[in-house]
């Protein structure tokens, strides 16, 4: 069978925005307006915690962790922040943990949970509402690998655990995996950054046929980090590369295409595999593409999973299954696909993925305050009596204790 004839119906223009009503009810994205529903106090902090880092590498604003520096620029000029801190229902911290990076962009958490772990004892000193509650109405965002783990590596990312001092915080974060030592409970998983304006400029002519089956451009070996191999992305990538690179279903490469966010246009199925942690930015570029994921990581814990629909628009396949791809894939009905794909032509799904500027309703930045909001009100059990100690200060590895 050629590809065509194996590809068939879904040989097709985009789909057109039309959702019926019924599947509006299924797969809509929850679109509650946050304001009203909370206030949020934003610390001021030394420049050195935020500004200075951005105006010392800009490379800082456009990678995949920038939501942190993104949410505190939309809160300072938000509706729903209040500068005064005895009415506040939140408070946030402006801390940029992912700003350090390699000459080849990538951040070093080493420094992180010294950056932290300075920026609370600043916020700590300077104003009485962290000792209240020993953090328990602050929120954070820690956009690593393994959020407020600090590591990238998985192996020493629970060897460290969770950042001491972060503990009764709520965490907004891209990582989640069910039943892991670096998702605490009640954290508010988030999409990575992908550049809204980059991929505006990508976008092709809605009639443009999805002429590719299955898409994935990235690493399948990590040998700089994991010579051995079998330890990056678990294994999953390997078996990608190994099973299915002369398959002509497979579009699949390590090559970066400048063509690569047309590409994902043109594709039916985009592979959204774990790399080093389960998220990914192919996740968001899936989504705002119209390219159905196919999401490779066990146990992952989606962002926004009360909100969007992840099973109404996205296959998941184990990480064992991953030899069967092909068949998974071409055992799809048609009839599935075709949904999957106009509930993705949804712009409200498109819209929760991103952090644009200026912020637009129902964006990732709305979803996060619907996310807090939805917390409210605070337990009166979350507030320290006189003397009460919640955190041991002096807990963590050595390193972490150094002065920042």
């Amino acid at each position: 069978q050629d590809l065509e004839t194996l590809i068939g119906f879904y040989y097709a223009p985009h789909v057109p925005t039309l959702v019926t009503d019924r599947e509006r009810s299924a797969g809509d994205v929850l679109e509650d307006d946050p304001v009203g529903r909370l206030k949020v106090y934003v610390y001021e902090l030394p420049t050195k915690y935020n500004k200075k880092m951005v105006a010392k590498d800009s490379r800082c604003l456009s990678h995949m962790f920038a939501a942190e520096i993104f949410m505190h620029r939309f809160l300072l000029s938000s509706a729903i922040r209040t500068m005064n801190p005895e009415e506040a229902d939140w408070f946030y911290t402006p801390v940029y943990t992912t700003c350090d990076l390699t000459p080849w962009g990538h951040p070093l958490p080493f420094k992180s949970p010294r950056i932290m772990r300075s920026a609370v004892q600043f916020i700590s000193s300077h104003w009485p509402y962290w000792n209240r509650t020993a953090g328990a109405d602050h929120f954070f965002v820690v956009p690593h690998d393994f959020g407020a783990c600090f590591h990238y590596q998985e192996e020493k990312a629970i060897e460290r655990g969770i950042l001491p001092l972060l503990r009764r915080a709520t965490l907004v974060q891209t990582f989640g995996q069910k039943d892991h030592v670096c998702l605490k409970e009640g954290s508010i998983n988030i999409p990575p950054y992908a550049p809204p304006q980059k991929m505006k400029t990508h976008l092709v002519p809605p009639e443009t046929p999805r002429s590719i089956f299955v898409y994935f451009r990235g690493l399948f070996y990590d040998t700089a980090n994991d010579p051995e191999g079998g330890y990056y992305a678990r294994g999953a990538r390997a078996s990608v590369w190994e099973n299915f690179k002369n398959n002509p279903l497979f579009d699949i490469s390590t090559d970066h295409p400048p063509t690569y966010y047309e590409d994902m246009q043109r594709a039916i199925f985009c592979l959204c595999p774990l790399g080093w942690a389960p998220w990914s930015p192919r996740l968001v570029e899936a989504v705002v593409f119209g390219c159905i994921p196919v999401i490779i990581a066990d146990d992952i814990v989606l962002p926004f999973a009360d909100a969007i629909p992840w099973d109404e628009i996205g296959v998941f396949v184990a990480e064992d299954d991953v030899p069967k791809l092909d068949t998974i894939l071409t055992s799809i009905p048609m009839e599935v696909i075709l949904r999957k794909q106009r509930l993705l032509a949804n712009p409200s799904m498109k819209q929760a993925m991103l952090f644009p500027q200026p912020a637009q309703p129902g964006d990732a930045f709305h979803q996060i305050l619907n996310g807090l909001a939805r917390k409210l009100p605070h337990s009166k059990s979350v507030y320290l009596t006189p003397g009460q100690k919640a955190l041991n200060w002096t807990q963590g590895p050595k390193g972490d204790l150094k002065p920042w």
